[in-house]
């Protein structure tokens, strides 16, 4: 068990790495901050999206026929997953867009959708959580949850450290 724990700890933390740079702003050394392109945000969520996929199919050691049965359910699961990711990802956008200057309205919506998309999150891992019991054991499906949720953590507070917080003074 522990071996699991060391190399998922190291993968999550890869997984957090090739988040770095999910803002809607780069920056360059000696520049000033410049827009990423959409195509440039697409590529990284897909980079993101295949590093998960690799770190839940380094750790859960299937068999053969469990494999068979997991993936395309991995895949659905993955395609709902990314769905709400859209969510988080153009509230995000709306928010860099609107700094410094966030209207207490725009601060509670703000709060109010980042809280509805953790919702989201949580509910579809739960959702999933019978239909992976269908193909493989319970103790399992409890592994791919403590993975997908560990990497769900890590990227959350990649993102969560690149958005500047509210200025309440503006």
């Amino acid at each position: 068990m522990k071996k699991h724990h060391v190399f998922l700890g190291a993968a999550v933390l890869a997984v957090a790495l090739c988040a770095a740079p999910a803002p809607a702003q780069v920056t360059v050394p000696n520049s000033q901050p410049t827009a990423a392109s959409e195509q440039d945000i697409q590529m990284l969520r897909e980079n993101i999206r295949a590093s998960r996929k690799k770190v839940v199919a380094a750790n859960m050691n299937l068999t053969a026929d469990e494999a068979t049965k997991f993936w395309p359910i991995y895949d659905q699961y993955q395609q709902e997953l990314k769905k709400i990711g859209d969510a988080r990802w153009q509230f995000m956008k709306e928010y860099v867009a609107s700094y410094p200057n966030v209207s207490a309205d725009q601060a509670q919506n703000f709060m109010a959708r980042a809280t509805q998309v953790d919702q989201q999150m949580i509910a579809l891992r739960e959702r999933y959580v019978p239909i992976f019991e269908k193909v493989i054991s319970p103790k399992k499906v409890a592994l791919w949850y403590q993975i997908d949720r560990q990497i769900d953590l890590v990227v959350n507070m990649q993102l969560a450290s690149l958005l500047p917080l509210v200025d309440p003074t503006k």
